[in-house]
């Protein structure tokens, strides 16, 4: 089995959920932060894809939580804010990366969470220290972008959250 075989086999185990072939993989040579064809790594396909247990595994063997993605510059953080995947934004906060990290348009995952109307993700990242003032590339910030959205009471709990 040739490395590129194994490095393949480590991104569809992670995008499947796979956890009991990631150490295999992994001391079969595969590299954890590795990009695939499309510019993700392991760890960004099983956050994305909702499989807790393979985020656990992956990070538990030190994927780097931090790494975006080639493409846009997203993070793993700011993929599980698209997809609502509540216990897994939880886990990649866990792992210390900056709260309040920017993609290639400036946007943080603080930004993604209130566009995409994820209450529990957005108090998680206030509550880990994430900026409410941060401006994407456009001039937005979390706040104005759920507004955008048509989404006035996260407009709202954006700005209010965690205030007295």
């Amino acid at each position: 089995m040739t490395k590129t075989h194994v490095q393949q086999m480590l991104f569809d185990a992670a995008a499947m959920g796979r956890t009991d072939m990631v150490a295999p993989l992994l001391a079969a040579g595969a590299d954890i932060d590795a990009y695939d064809e499309r510019g993700f790594t392991p760890l960004i396909l099983a956050a994305y894809d909702g499989h807790l247990d393979t985020v656990n595994a992956l990070l538990d063997h030190k994927a780097n939580a931090c790494k975006p993605d080639v493409s846009q510059g997203n993070t793993a953080q700011m993929g599980v804010a698209f997809k609502g995947e509540d216990q897994i934004a939880a886990r990649l906060l866990q792992a210390g990366c900056d709260v309040n990290a920017r993609n290639r348009q400036g946007q943080t995952a603080l930004m993604m969470a209130s566009m995409f109307d994820r209450k529990a993700q957005v108090d998680m990242l206030i509550a880990a220290g994430a900026r409410r003032d941060l401006a994407d590339t456009s001039g937005r910030t979390a706040s104005s972008v759920a507004r955008d959205q048509g989404n006035d009471a996260m407009a709202d709990h954006v700005r209010n959250s965690g205030q007295p």
